[in-house]
């Protein structure tokens, strides 16, 4: 019985989908942009391979209490499971790994890093030093 109603569902199915098929003689759309019909003709080479600083140098802050940049591609990952950033960065490794240990404001009192920062690049960013800005930033100190 199961077999005969799964069959019977899948033809009806089938033929509900066969009449929906859009007419070879359809009118062709015509979308207009709120600009008007402004042809696209200009061509701009591509943007610049992004350079990162030499390693252990760090990127000037803009503006006093800015959380540093991050002077290295930020490709680690980070999920749920595993902080990638800590791989170098976390206070047991940072010396060994010759990199910045996370600041004490990110550490518990008993040494664990607190979880509440776990997602670095939420105010930590990867910046390229041969990138120029898109809006100049007029901020002072």
């Amino acid at each position: 019985m199961k077999k005969i109603l799964s069959l019977a569902a899948i033809v009806l199915s089938l033929s509900a989908c066969s009449g929906q098929q859009t007419p070879e003689t359809a009118a062709p759309v015509t979308v207009k942009s709120l600009a008007g019909d402004v042809a696209i003709t200009a061509t701009m080479p591509a943007d610049a391979k992004a350079t990162y600083p030499s390693r252990g140098t760090a990127l000037a802050r803009d503006f006093v209490h800015m959380p540093p940049l991050i002077p290295h591609r930020d490709s680690y990952k980070i999920t749920a499971k595993k902080n990638g950033c800590l791989t170098c960065h976390s206070t047991e490794k940072a010396a060994r790994m010759k990199a910045t240990p996370v600041d004490k404001s990110h550490v518990k009192a008993d040494g664990a890093f607190d979880d509440k920062y776990y997602f670095c690049v939420q105010c930590h960013v990867a910046q390229a030093d041969n990138k120029q800005a898109i809006v100049e930033n007029t901020h002072t100190n």
